[in-house]
């Protein structure tokens, strides 16, 4: 193993055992995970796959062999199942889009059998597109004055993204002083006669307010107006008054920002645009030079693309995607009554909460037990491609573009999936492959659930996923919480230069729970009010998460966190044995935060990375409160290269936190072993 990618566990350290989880084989891993290992593989000769083809101007009456290709993805399944028991299968897909009417879902039996493999790949120079969107044509002008047109669209559709000459639209809405308004219970009160307006706009159900604060992108849904009252849709108007940075309390009080959405009257700017259901009419005000008779306009009809997903005990295996794109969907979720109680990176409270307070903006926004009850049944965002209960699936030189939530899910909880299985996952690889233009994150790993850090079945374990070499650009545009990357509850998770750009907030994310799911627990949420082991079914755990051995190595991360003031370029929570941030470049995060180790997190080495004009390059937040209690213990940090900025926490003996060797840089003056790193890092060119 080379020293890259050797244990990153502090000197000294006492490490946990390995929670109960089955051992990797060789076989489970993808091929590049080879390289991590000092043991010599020996594979058999890979067999000579049956070929078939789809093309957009193919007919499902043929064969789909070389030269007579199918028309439809579906068909070419079918043809798949036929003959994935006795041979590996590659469907060549030709050039064009091809759009979906629903979900594309593979199965056990659509993955290969018997140690066979089925791969879906681009023909030699063509770059098919999965779409789950349609094209609207037929514009004409609705407003000359305001420039704005308008197009017909099936009657009721209500999508919350469309793309405009493959660029992202603004779904409409104005920015106003939050002064303007009062926050309370039953819902928000108008006190600046300025916005009274607002009481006059027509189809006020379908309005929308949203509050970005300090870590958090929240909405909630209008249900109706009257002279100064702005009244909320329920249950998300009350979800989104508890917890922590909430509606009404956020914590960046004044920096702050609020919105309403989702009227004609707020298509204003170039690139805005409102859709009306009931009429089935779809506005929009061209951006500078766009023509629309010759403007491509996709309006997204799925709300996910791809399902990936076995059985309980029953994953699928050995599935591959090759030089595919996955573009055009809206996940609605929240256009509901539930709106989005974001919670932190794509997950979000929904649901009645038991035992409410009865003055939650005063007694709940800073946590509370009625918020600490929920805190384990947190949703995630269904992702537009996702993956559960599935071992060896690789996605390579694909593209994720265009896509209204978080791009791609691995392993997440049953509730983020169509199929309704969550969890059990492994050995799953993204390699190479783009990332753009989303309205979410791109890549989502793991679970929030109890099953996900302490899973009832050791086969639930999501383990070994390798993110490697991938290109991530222009995410989180709409969800802006929401980190570029986020692993939650994986084992031996490896993200491998990687490059992160142009985020509103964190580029790596690793890490959940916040240490309350760890050995022993989190003694601040024991000690300070907070609430949560009062709980029923939150208990103090004895045995380790399943995060651990996480690997971030090699990455470059810039232009990240232009948005939110909490998080970091790379963020960490709870114990993550064997853990190693190592020889990453991050830069271009003015007054940010480099390495964050927050609540929880123990056992991480961060080493020989380059952060270059930061406000913090490392910040662990070990300690809660006034008096300590070894929230985040037994890191180090060592030999890194800042340029810029300081390290800040509890860097202390009392918690075995360490800070060896680290080298303050003036300007420019990078040392070799630095420049080194910087070079190396970001996606490495392939192999011809």
């Amino acid at each position: 193993m080379s020293a890259v990618l050797a244990s990153g566990a502090a000197h000294g350290a006492q490490l946990p055992p390995a929670p109960n989880i089955p051992v990797t084989t060789a076989t489970d891993r993808p091929n590049s995970e080879k390289a991590f290992s000092s043991v010599e593989i020996h594979e058999r000769p890979a067999p000579v796959p049956i070929v078939f083809e789809v093309a957009p101007g193919g007919s499902d009456s043929a064969d789909g062999a070389p030269g007579r290709p199918f028309a439809t993805l579906a068909r070419a399944q079918a043809a798949v199942r036929s003959v994935n028991k006795t041979h590996s299968v590659t469907v060549r897909l030709a050039d064009g889009v091809y759009r979906l009417t629903k979900p594309l879902r593979f199965s056990v039996e659509d993955g290969g059998q018997n140690g066979y493999v089925v791969r879906w790949e681009a023909a030699k120079g063509a770059r098919p597109i999965l779409s789950g969107g349609q094209p609207i044509q037929g514009w004409r002008q609705a407003d000359a004055a305001r420039d704005i047109w308008v197009a017909d669209i099936p009657r009721g559709a209500d999508p919350r993204q469309i793309w405009v000459n493959d660029r992202l639209a603004r779904r409409a809405a104005v920015e106003a002083p939050r002064k303007a308004f009062a926050f309370h219970d039953w819902g928000i009160q108008i006190v600046d006669p300025a916005w009274r307006f607002l009481a006059d706009l027509p189809d006020q159900t379908r309005l929308e307010v949203e509050n970005t604060g300090f870590f958090t992108d929240r909405r909630a849904r209008v249900e109706r107006i009257q002279g100064d009252r702005i009244l909320l849709a329920q249950p998300g108007w009350r979800n989104n008054l508890i917890g922590y940075d909430t509606f009404a309390r956020p914590v960046s009080g004044d920096r702050a920002r609020f919105f309403i959405g989702n009227a004609l009257a707020f298509v204003r700017a170039g690139g805005d645009w409102w859709a009306d259901p009931a009429q089935g009419k779809l506005y929009y005000k061209p951006r500078d030079g766009e023509i629309m008779a010759s403007s491509q306009v996709v309006m997204p009809r799925l709300e996910a693309l791809v399902s990936i997903a076995g059985r309980p005990g029953q994953p699928v295996r050995d599935l591959q995607f090759a030089g595919v794109g996955f573009a055009h969907t809206s996940w609605l979720g929240p256009s509901s009554a539930e709106g989005y109680a974001s919670q932190q990176s794509g997950a979000f409270l929904s649901g009645q909460v038991p035992n409410y307070p009865s003055d939650p903006i005063r007694d709940c926004s800073w946590g509370c037990w009625a918020f600490e009850g929920m805190r384990n049944q947190w949703r995630q965002q269904p992702a537009a491609v996702q993956v559960a209960a599935a071992a060896r699936v690789v996605f390579e030189d694909a593209e994720f573009a265009h896509l209204g939530q978080i791009a791609l899910g691995i392993g997440n909880d049953a509730g983020a999936n169509l199929s309704g299985a969550g969890l059990e996952t492994r050995s799953v690889e993204v390699v190479r492959s783009r990332f753009r233009d989303l309205a979410g994150g791109a890549i989502m790993v793991g679970g929030v659930s109890p099953d996900a850090h302490h899973p009832a079945r050791p086969e639930q374990a999501v383990r070994d996923i390798i993110i490697r070499d991938n290109t991530i650009q222009g995410v989180s545009q709409v969800y802006r919480e929401q980190a570029a990357i986020l692993v939650t509850y994986a084992s031996a998770a490896v993200i491998l230069h990687n490059e992160v750009s142009d985020a509103p907030y964190d580029g790596i994310d690793v890490g959940w729970g916040w240490g309350v799911n760890d050995p022993g627990g989190n003694t601040a949420y024991m000690t300070l009010g907070r609430g949560y082991y009062d709980q029923p079914g939150n208990r103090v755990y004895d045995t380790p998460t399943t995060l651990r051995d996480t690997v971030i190595v090699g990455n470059r991360v810039h232009g990240v966190k232009r948005w939110f003031p909490d998080g970091g370029a790379i963020y960490h929570l709870s114990a993550d044995p064997g853990a190693l941030i190592a020889e990453n470049h991050v830069y271009d995060v003015p007054g940010g935060i480099g390495v964050y180790l927050d609540e929880g997190s123990r056992y991480v080495t961060v080493r020989d990375n380059v952060f270059d004009g930061l406000g913090l390059w490392v910040n662990l937040n070990a300690l809660d409160g006034a008096y300590p209690r070894r929230t985040a213990a037994d890191n180090v940090a060592r030999g890194n290269w800042h340029s810029g900025g300081k390290a800040n926490g509890s860097w202390s003996d009392y918690a075995n936190n360490r800070l060896i060797d680290n080298v303050a840089v003036e300007g420019q003056a990078w040392p070799a072993p630095a420049r080194e790193v910087i070079a190396r890092a970001g996606p490495r060119p392939a192999k011809p």
